[in-house]
C-alpha cells in the first residue's frame, strides 16, 4: 500500500489516525452540525446527514463567527467531536476552537486538499510535523 504525504502550513493537535469525510464545502460548528447527534445537519451541505463524530474531515474553509470556538469546546466534553479537521484555509477563530478543544487542526497546503484525500480514505496526521499521510491501494 503507498502513501500520499501532504505538508500542512499550519497545524496544532495531537497525532490521529481515521477515516476522511471528504467535501468542497466550508465549515461552520454553528451552522453546519447538530451537535447533539454527531451528524451534519445543514441540507445544503454536502455531507448532510453523516456523522462526522471520530472522523476526520477534509474541507476547502473555515467559516463563521466566535460561536464556532465554544461549540468545538461544547462537543469536546460531550465526546461528539470529530478526530480532526482538515481544512484549505485556516482563520483565527477556528484555531482557537480547536485550541480549546484540544482538536487536531491542520490548513494551508499547497493544492486543494478537498481534491487530494478521497472520501472515506484512511488518514495519518502527525501534526508536529504538519504532515497528513493518506493511504492509497
Amino acid at each position: 500500500m503507498k502513501h500520499l504525504e501532504l505538508k500542512a502550513r499550519h497545524t496544532m493537535g495531537a497525532d490521529v489516525s481515521g477515516i476522511a469525510l471528504v467535501a468542497t464545502d466550508g465549515f461552520s460548528a454553528r451552522y453546519d452540525l447538530d451537535r447533539i447527534n454527531g451528524t451534519f445537519s445543514r441540507k445544503s451541505h454536502k455531507l448532510f446527514g453523516q456523522s462526522y463524530v471520530n472522523r476526520v474531515l477534509v474541507l476547502d474553509a473555515a467559516k463563521g463567527g466566535v460561536a464556532s470556538a465554544w461549540m468545538l469546546h461544547e462537543m469536546k466534553s460531550r465526546g461528539i467531536i470529530p478526530l480532526a479537521i482538515i481544512l484549505n484555509s485556516v482563520n483565527p477563530i477556528i484555531a482557537q476552537g480547536a485550541a480549546l478543544a484540544g482538536l487536531t487542526l491542520l490548513g494551508g497546503f499547497d493544492s486543494d486538499v478537498t481534491k487530494l484525500v478521497p472520501y472515506g480514505a484512511l488518514v495519518s496526521i502527525d501534526a508536529t510535523a504538519g504532515i497528513v499521510r493518506v493511504a492509497e491501494d
